[in-house]
Formats: C-alpha cells, structure tokens, sequence
C-alpha cells in the first residue's frame, strides 16, 4: 500500500501518485481559468451588464486570464512540473481570490448576479491553491 493512498485527495484526484495529482489540478485550473477568460474577452458587454462591472475591466481580465490560463495548462503538461512555478501559480491564485474580495469590498458595485459570482470565483481560485499546494507538498515527499 503507497503512503499516498490514504492521502485525502487521493479520491478527488483519482490517483495515488503525487506528481500525476499536481498535474490533474493544474490542468482543471487552467480550463476553467482560460473558460473564464474566454467568456470575460468574448462576452465583456453583456457579461459587464449582468455583473455590474465595466466591460473594459473584463475584457482586460479576459486577456489576462486567457494567457495565464494557457501557462498553467503548460505547466499541467510538463511530466514534472517545476516547483518554482507551480509556487507562482499557488501564490498568483491567493493573490486573486484575496484582490477579488477587496475588490469586492472596496470599489466594486456589482449586479445582485455580480456580488454572488465575485466571491464564488474568489473560493474556487482560492481552492484551486489549497489543492496545488498540497499536491505540491505531497509531491516533494
């Protein structure tokens, strides 16, 4: 029996191996973060009037999280992703779901829509580097 397996995230992750663990969470990062980005880019009038945020700063997010996106599925794709960036994409996505809750708390005015989505996108980026720091640790045990 691996000393992984009865690791906690060995179920969400659905393998034992530490490395393929970090892997598989880097890659769903990177699709709903390019997802995200997408829809901000493509759809940042429509999308800014149903949050209640300026299309401008959506679409400026968009472009950002396009190509943040496209890093970390790079990441995702490396057999052995460095540890060093991967501590980047940890701390970039701490850095995000606290900066969307100032955000949130300081100068936004969102949509009822707006003021749900904001913190919702905050906890799963925030959980997304709960989950990479984690398969990180195991990874370097």
């Amino acid at each position: 029996m691996s000393t992984y397996s009865a690791h906690p995230l060995t179920a969400l992750a659905r393998t034992n191996d530490p490395k393929t663990m970090l892997r598989r969470f880097l890659g769903i990062d990177a699709v709903v973060t390019t997802g995200n980005g997408l829809a901000y880019a493509a759809a940042s009038g429509p999308l800014g009037r149903f949050l209640g945020v300026d299309a401008g700063l959506l679409l400026g997010l968009g472009v950002f999280l396009v190509l943040y996106g496209v890093g970390v599925g790079y990441l995702a794709s490396r057999k052995s992703p460095p540890t060093l960036a991967v501590r980047g994409v940890i701390e970039a996505n701490t850095v995000w779901a606290v900066l969307s809750v100032v955000a949130l708390v300081a100068w936004l005015s969102p949509s009822t829509a707006g003021a749900v989505w904001i913190p919702l996108q905050a906890v799963t980026v925030g959980g997304f580097a709960a989950l990479q720091y984690v398969a990180l640790r195991a990874s370097r045990s």
